[in-house]
């Protein structure tokens, strides 16, 4: 069960226009301080970033199931029964979510260390294309604002200025 504080976010980041992706960051974000904190662990850096759409999306988060072909047939489906749950503002099965819990306490809790999740972002984007991940990065650029390009360009010259320091 997400945390008010969560939804509230991914409210608050409704509201300013995100999108859906976006929303469910805070979501994904919540599910790796869980794990981080030893509540529970997960399998994998992948496995942890799933939990948190998938609570998403039950939350009412409008973030569409992946398309067919692109993710196995079972997560798709899941991801589908999430959405509806979600958009039907049903409730969770208490009992469900204690046998979730009790098997996710099984899991190593190091699957969601820096190291791990920095390289499940590279196998990520190794899988898109170059033209994908400009697109991206200009769109990134062009939504950050001009509060966050200059924040993001003191902290580049701070990186640099400590790279040049350590050599």
């Amino acid at each position: 069960m997400p945390l008010k504080s969560t939804i509230k976010k991914a409210a608050a980041a409704k509201r300013k226009g995100e999108a859906p992706s976006t929303q469910a960051g805070a979501f994904v974000q919540e599910e790796i301080e869980k794990i981080r904190k030893g509540k529970h662990g997960a399998r994998s850096a992948k496995q942890a970033i799933a939990i948190g759409l998938s609570q998403a999306r039950r939350a009412g988060v409008d973030l569409k199931p992946p398309k067919k072909g692109t993710v196995s047939e079972k997560t798709r489906k899941s991801a589908e029964s999430a959405y509806k749950k979600g958009q039907a503002h049903e409730p969770v099965s208490r009992t469900r979510s204690a046998a979730r819990e009790k098997a996710l306490q099984k899991e190593p809790t190091t699957t969601v260390s820096h190291e791990a999740l920095s390289r499940q972002a590279k196998t990520a984007a190794q899988k898109r294309t170059a033209a994908a991940r400009t697109a991206a990065a200009k769109k990134a650029a062009r939504t950050k604002g001009t509060t966050g390009r200059s924040m993001a360009a003191k902290k580049a010259a701070r990186s640099r200025k400590m790279q040049q320091t350590a050599m």
